[in-house]
Formats: structure tokens, C-alpha cells, sequence
């Protein structure tokens, strides 16, 4: 084990899961374009809005008629206007097994106060039993990738090509970096401070044509926010998802959300981000591997996150420790990382599991990782030292 400090250092350092790393080579340059001072609703500020909806759909590849809308308050907002707006004409399913799918059974058990509610759950580490989840009759509301536990699902095979209800999915760790199975999909929604680096606030709600439907053929019994209201006499806001935003955008966000996606188009797309985002993870799996101290908290690898990559210690020394003690242990590896300027923001959430969480998405580089994973080691040494020391 690593007592003394590695030479390499990652080039880039900052492995936060949201907002995440900037885009290689990125710069304050790549704004210059930004229409400062200019109306969001002149033809050049819904001309960049445009944009932004339009290069969505070719990267992530979402398809014809799908609408593409650009909403408040980041992935956050764009889940609520979903659960608000369409939630309440069939029963309903919860998929949760990490602490942001767990808040949206909180939303739609305890504030819509739904009753015709099944909640599907896992600890963290593992995925739920799909196959008890009703995707033939009921809506369902789950998270693609589970951002504070690493564990996503493998695909769409769970769910009903001939549903009646309506699929929602928080996807906002996932797009760019997983291959979203849009036939199988209602309702995305993600941000732009996640896979491609954005800057945060803004949100992204993504409509099949089910969905669409749903939002002209029912009324919800409680009063909507002016920031959820999709439709208008019966009819949907077309201009939401052409460009007429809700509420006022920042065009220096924007500007730099098209910024991402034009070098998401010169890295090869879709194809290219998902490649990118495997390779970082590949480096921790071969680093976890050749180390028993340390390995991933999705218990099985075809879950395991590409993105969001969460670690946890079994070192005997520190599993033996009491739960606040572990937490005090991961936060004391994660100060040494950040002191030594080598990984910022690597801690565990909040309501996981004591451990890391390294983000592995597609505009983190390959090389970063690997320069990073050896003062990992180094730091776990030191923190074990100060264990045996106080023993």
C-alpha cells in the first residue's frame, strides 16, 4: 500500500458528480458568442434556445416525435413538472434504491398525496426486483442511473412495449454517457451541469408522444404553478419545446450548453461519449480489482454506474468501525485528496453508504483518472496510519 506520495498528478482534478467537470480544452472563450444584454424572446436568444433544443436531439439521438423542452430549476424541475402535470390518472409505481429516487416517493406519497401508490425499493448497492414493477398498467417514476449509490439499470427489457401508463425517468446522470431506450421511455429529464459539464439552474423534460397526450386528456385535481403548466386550453405549449421558455434563461448558460454539445458532436456523439465514460470507469475497475481494500457499492457489475462511481472501503480495520466512525474515515481520505490538490469533491452523498464517488463522465479524461486512482491508495494509507496510531 502507498505510504509515500505518487509523482503523476491528474491534469484536471475536479471529479464532482454535479456540477461535473467542464469539457476538455474548455474556456471562457467558448462564450464569446453569448448574446449578453439581449431578450431571451428576441429572434437571436429563441435562435440559441433553438439550437440547443436541436442539437439535443442529435446527440442523444431522441427520436422525430419526441418534444425537446427547455425548463426551470435543472433536473429537480423538470421532474416536478412531470409528477405534477401528469401524475394521478392511474396508479402509480415508485422505483427507488438511492436518495433522489426516495425523494420523489416523498413528492408523490406525502405532498401530491397519491394513495394508489406501490413503492419498489432497494438498499443501496442493489437494484430493486424489476420484474415486480406493473409497466403494463400503471405510471412508473424511476431513475435510469442512480446518482449518490453508482447503480443504474442494464436496460429497458423491464419495461412493456404495450404500456398504458406512462414511464418517467430522471435521467440526469445517464444521458450522454448510457444509451437511453426512447421506445420505452415517456418522460426524460436530466440537466445540463451533469455528463456534458454545463452550468446548473436549467432543466430538460423530454416528451414521447404518450406523454403529450396525457397532458391534453387530463386535468390534475390540485392547482398547477405557472412554472409547471405545459398546456392551454386543452392543448400543449408548443413553444416550450421550440424554444419559448417558461421562464427567463441565463444565454450565458445556454451559450455554454451548446458549447458542450458541439464538442460532444467532434468526440463522435453519442458512440463517443458513452465510450469515453466506459473508459474512465474501466481504469477504476482494474484499480478496485488489484486492491481488496476498496471495491464498488453496486453489488453486481452489470449495474455498476459509468458516471457516478461509487466506492466503499472493506478493509477489515475500517468495516469493524461504527457507522459514524467509517464516515469520519471516508471524509479524513477525501480531505487528504483535496489538500494535496488531486481530486476535489470526491466524498460520498449525504444518505449513502460511507465511501467515494469519483465522477467518470464523458468529459473527464481517461488519463485523470488513472493519474488519480494512486493517491487514493496513498490517501487510504494515511487515514489507516492515523487509525493504528490512536488504536
Amino acid at each position: 500500500m502507498a505510504t509515500t506520495a505518487p509523482n503523476a498528478r491528474p491534469r484536471v482534478n475536479t471529479f464532482s458528480s454535479g456540477p461535473c467537470a467542464k469539457r476538455p480544452g474548455w474556456s471562457l472563450k467558448a462564450l464569446a458568442d453569448a448574446p449578453l444584454g439581449r431578450s431571451h424572446r428576441a429572434k437571436i436568444g429563441k435562435a440559441k434556445l433553438k439550437l440547443a433544443i436541436d442539437l439535443t436531439r442529435e446527440v442523444l439521438q431522441v427520436p422525430a416525435g419526441y418534444r425537446i423542452g427547455i425548463v426551470p430549476a435543472s433536473d429537480t424541475g423538470a421532474v416536478e413538472m412531470a409528477l405534477w402535470s401528469m401524475l394521478g390518472a392511474r396508479g402509480v409505481d415508485m422505483v427507488a434504491w438511492e436518495s433522489f429516487g426516495e425523494g420523489w416517493v416523498t413528492d408523490v406519497v406525502k405532498q401530491l398525496k397519491l394513495t394508489d401508490v406501490r413503492t419498489i425499493t432497494a438498499p443501496y448497492g442493489e437494484l430493486p426486483n424489476l420484474k415486480k414493477v406493473d409497466t403494463k398498467t400503471r405510471d412508473v417514476v424511476f431513475t435510469w442511473n442512480g446518482t449518490t449509490s453508482g447503480v443504474r439499470v442494464p436496460n429497458g427489457d423491464w419495461i412493456a412495449d404495450d404500456r398504458e401508463g406512462l414511464t418517467i425517468c430522471d435521467a440526469t446522470s445517464a444521458a450522454f454517457a448510457q444509451r437511453l431506450e426512447w421506445n420505452k421511455l415517456d418522460v426524460v429529464t436530466f440537466s445540463w451541469q451533469k455528463v456534458l459539464g454545463g452550468e446548473a439552474a436549467h432543466g430538460m423534460l423530454i416528451l414521447s408522444p404518450r406523454a403529450v397526450e396525457r397532458l391534453e386528456t387530463y386535468k390534475p385535481a390540485w392547482p398547477l404553478p405557472k412554472i409547471f403548466r405545459m398546456t392551454k386550453g386543452g392543448k400543449l405549449i408548443e413553444g416550450i419545446f421550440e424554444g419559448e421558455t417558461i421562464n427567463t434563461p441565463s444565454m450565458l448558460c445556454v451559450e455554454d450548453y451548446v458549447d458542450a454539445l458541439k464538442w460532444a458532436q467532434k468526440v463522435g456523439g453519442l458512440d463517443g461519449l458513452v465510450k469515453r465514460a466506459d473508459a474512465n470507469t474501466r481504469v477504476i475497475a482494474k484499480f478496485v480489482k488489484e486492491n481488496d481494500w476498496i471495491d464498488f457499492l453496486a453489488v453486481k457489475p452489470k449495474t455498476r454506474s459509468n458516471t457516478s462511481v461509487c466506492l466503499k472501503f472493506t478493509d477489515p480495520a475500517v468495516t469493524a468501525l461504527s457507522a459514524d466512525a467509517q464516515a469520519a474515515f471516508a471524509k479524513g481520505v477525501v480531505a487528504t485528496l483535496e489538500k494535496e490538490g488531486v481530486g476535489l469533491d470526491l466524498g460520498h452523498y449525504r444518505d449513502a453508504p460511507p465511501g467515494l464517488r469519483i465522477w467518470c463522465g464523458a468529459t473527464v479524461q481517461a488519463r485523470d483518472v488513472k493519474a488519480l486512482m494512486p493517491w487514493v491508495a496513498y490517501a487510504f494509507a494515511a487515514e489507516k496510519a492515523k487509525l493504528k496510531k490512536a488504536a
